[in-house]
């Protein structure tokens, strides 16, 4: 009985540690972050959760940026920028997610389109202010 309580103690904090961040992280930085609580926690503990909450819906995965995978706690439609330089991931709240992409999405496959995620990729601020 014991072990199964602490099975969802560490689901719970897993998916906690992604909601509470908007860095975007990977398996590796929840990890790091959640060793020094959970010291029995494995990456691979990590990552199965992971794949079970992006099964679930309940979380998001934006694809691999720089070769690691990269996740989002806000499932909620939201536009995303990357930065093809450092890797940062950005959330970009004055942009919406346009409806009507949905809505053509739709019309050109003949289907329903269940969701829709946008992401910009360029050079963030930081990193081309150090490139002049």
């Amino acid at each position: 009985m014991e072990r199964t309580t602490k099975h969802f103690k560490k689901r719970d904090a897993i998916l906690s540690c992604l909601r509470q961040t908007d860095t975007h992280p990977s398996a590796e930085w929840i990890y790091a972050k959640l060793k020094e609580e959970y010291s029995d926690i494995s990456l691979g503990t990590v990552y199965r959760n992971l794949s079970f909450f992006k099964e679930q819906g309940t979380i998001m995965s934006l694809g691999t940026v720089k070769g690691v995978e990269r996740f989002d706690g806000n499932i909620t439609p939201h536009v995303h920028f990357i930065c093809t330089d450092c890797g940062r991931v950005s959330d970009l709240h004055g942009i919406k997610v346009p409806e009507e992409l949905n809505n053509a999405a739709a019309r050109d496959s003949g289907g329903r389109v269940n969701s829709c995620q946008l992401t910009f990729t360029g050079i963030c601020g930081e990193c081309a202010e150090k490139s002049n």
